[in-house]
C-alpha cells in the first residue's frame, strides 16, 4: 500500500467531514468507529510503540513522559471525535516550539498514526475523518 501523505489527503477528504450549520447533535458514529474512549487506548499505546521504533519520531518521545502523552493524545482525539471527553492539555503552539518539528518529521508520525489505527481496524473513512479534524494543529506543530 502507498503511504499516504497528510497534506493530500486532508485535501481530498476536508470536505466531507466539515460540519454544516446548525448542526446540533455529535456525531458519534466516528468515536464509535475507533472503539470509544478504550479502542483510543489500544490506538494510543501501538502508536508510542511505533513512535519510539521510528527512528524518524524517536527523538521528540523517547525522553518524554510517554504516559502522560498516551493520556493527553486520547482524551484530545475522543474531544476531537466529538466523544464524551475534555482535552485539558497546553495549546498545540507552545507545547511544540522549539522543538524543531519539520514538515517531514509530522508526515513520519502521520505515518504511524495511519498504521497505528490500520492495526486495530479503524476504517479508513473514519480515520480521514479524525486528520481532517486534527489537520489545523499541522501550522502549529511544524516549527522548522
Amino acid at each position: 500500500m502507498k503511504t499516504r501523505h497528510f497534506i493530500t489527503l486532508v485535501a481530498t477528504c476536508a470536505a466531507m467531514v466539515l460540519p454544516t450549520a446548525g448542526h446540533a447533535e455529535p456525531d458519534l458514529s466516528t468515536f464509535q468507529a475507533f472503539g470509544e474512549k478504550p479502542g483510543l487506548v489500544k490506538i494510543m499505546d501501538d502508536f508510542m510503540l511505533r513512535l519510539l521504533a521510528d527512528p524518524r519520531t524517536r527523538p521528540f518521545f523517547e525522553k518524554a513522559d510517554q504516559t502522560r502523552v498516551k493520556a493527553q493524545l486520547v482524551d484530545q482525539i475522543c474531544a476531537a471525535l466529538e466523544g464524551p471527553c475534555t482535552y485539558g492539555g497546553a495549546p498545540m503552539g507552545p507545547l511544540h516550539a522549539g522543538l524543531g518539528i519539520r514538515e517531514a518529521d509530522f508526515n513520519a508520525l502521520v505515518e504511524d498514526l495511519q498504521k497505528a489505527m490500520d492495526a486495530q481496524g479503524v476504517p479508513f473513512r473514519a480515520q480521514n475523518k479524525l486528520l481532517a479534524k486534527l489537520a489545523p494543529m499541522h501550522r502549529e506543530i511544524i516549527t522548522r
